[in-house]
């Protein structure tokens, strides 16, 4: 079985896809990093910082939710 929740890199990869799929130079633009930066940031297995994420999200319109699990 594949732990998708708590995969950085998994993450980063959708991030990638949807700001390729708004245009990686707008996005980068819109989080205020280069293009190759961003790229590099959200290549697949990449690791990026919370604020890395954080302004990315901004950019794309998306919002993380941290939400309580059972236990």
């Amino acid at each position: 079985m594949i732990q998708e929740e708590n995969d950085p890199a998994l993450l980063a990869a959708a991030l990638g896809d949807i700001a390729r799929a708004r245009g990686m130079s707008q996005s980068a633009k819109a989080s205020g990093m280069t293009r190759e930066a961003l790229y590099k940031a959200l290549r697949p297995n990449a690791q990026p910082r919370f604020d890395t994420v954080n302004r990315v999200c901004a950019a794309l319109g998306v919002k993380l939710v941290a939400q309580a699990v059972a236990v």
